[in-house]
């Protein structure tokens, strides 16, 4: 069952977490345990490399350099510190082009009254002298309006510059909120959000809607056998192989640890057992060799389970069937696709580590 599965592998990294928390003889803190719990389950791909850096020179890690570790990569208040950063400053700018827009009305209005008195003066003059001292006085505030425009326009443009690199830093913070790191994929975020999107939108439509499950196959003992970062190396590949193998509006996430999901929108069930099987050939067809040695550890496999959209559906049963599928498939021996359609996927509730 989905539920045991979960439980076995978030106990095998709550165990872990508490080892390193010994080994290292620091304060059980919750934020200290969640840290290591991110550190053995390999979300998070700059914290892991901060630890592994500290640990590699000094062989252990402090409270102190934990707590730097947990405010640069995990505190929650740090996305959040960055955006009220960038919005104060977007703030600024628009009160800055408020105050110089300000100045501007000003000008414009001395101008203004410039010109009417001008005009009054121009009904009862009739000494050239004064004329000509008028019209000397209309060109200099005319010139000084002028200036003021220029100023005022270039200052504008600068506003603007410095709001549209403002905005783009936004867009940046939103795109690494839900972007795996690791991969570059979206990451479980995003994945929630887009799926709920999608089905409520098939449902209006009545388009198809098809969604791919993939697990590495062993990857617990290959992370085990050859260590944290080869198994990076390997979820890199298989996310390289799943992006080479998915176009326009579709959705690839990193759904777990070593699962990925792939959302594919106006795609039927038997199109998207296609695109399983192009993923888990591309994954196959890729020899992995350890990058520190040059050596030539094989080849990985995944397996996928694939479901479709029903008019009944919500997120959480489409998941469902696609999660009985994928481990159907690796019941039936690993390296294969199977669908909810297919004999040996309803009647198998079983799963397999």
């Amino acid at each position: 069952m989905a539920q045991e599965d979960d439980h076995k592998r978030t106990i095998v990294y709550g165990d872990a977490a508490l080892k390193y928390i010994r080994k290292n003889i620091l304060p059980a803190y919750p934020r200290f345990y969640e840290l290591w719990y991110t550190y053995a389950a390999g979300f998070n791909h700059s914290l892991n490399r901060a630890v592994n850096e500290i640990v590699g020179a000094k062989g252990t890690v402090t409270t102190e350099q934990l707590q730097q570790i947990y405010n640069s990569f995990l505190s929650p208040t740090k996305l959040g510190d960055r955006i009220d950063e960038v919005g104060e400053k977007i703030s600024d700018e628009i009160r800055d082009m408020v105050d110089m827009l300000g100045q501007s009305v000003e000008s414009v209005s001395e101008y203004g009254q410039s010109l009417e008195g001008a005009q009054a003066q121009l009904e009862t003059l009739q000494d050239p002298q004064q004329l000509k001292q008028l019209v000397a006085h209309l060109l200099l505030a005319t010139r000084n309006t002028a200036g003021s425009n220029r100023q005022l326009e270039g200052q504008l443009i600068e506003s603007r510059r410095q709001i549209e690199e403002l905005q783009e830093s936004l867009e940046a913070i939103r795109y690494e909120s839900l972007t795996d790191e690791l991969t570059t994929l979206s990451n479980r975020r995003h994945f929630d959000h887009t799926i709920e999107r999608m089905v409520k939108d098939a449902s209006q439509s009545q388009e198809p809607l098809s969604l791919l499950l993939t697990d590495i196959d062993h990857f617990k003992k290959f992370n085990d056998t050859f260590g944290h970062q080869t198994g990076d190396q390997v979820l890199r590949l298989v996310a390289l192989a799943v992006k080479q193998n998915v176009k326009g509006h579709d959705v690839a996430c990193r759904y777990g640890g070593e699962e990925f999901a792939i959302l594919l929108p106006h795609t039927s069930l038997r199109q998207a057992v296609t695109v399983a099987e192009h993923i888990r050939r591309a994954v196959l067809s890729k020899e992995l060799v350890k990058r520190s040695t040059g050596e030539n550890l094989g080849r990985i496999t995944i397996s996928i389970g694939v479901s479709t959209f029903r008019s009944d559906d919500t997120p959480q049963s489409m998941i469902a069937r696609a999660d009985t599928a994928l481990y159907a498939a690796k019941g039936a021996g690993r390296n294969l696709v199977r669908c909810e359609t297919d004999p040996d996927v309803e009647a198998d509730d079983t799963r397999v580590a």
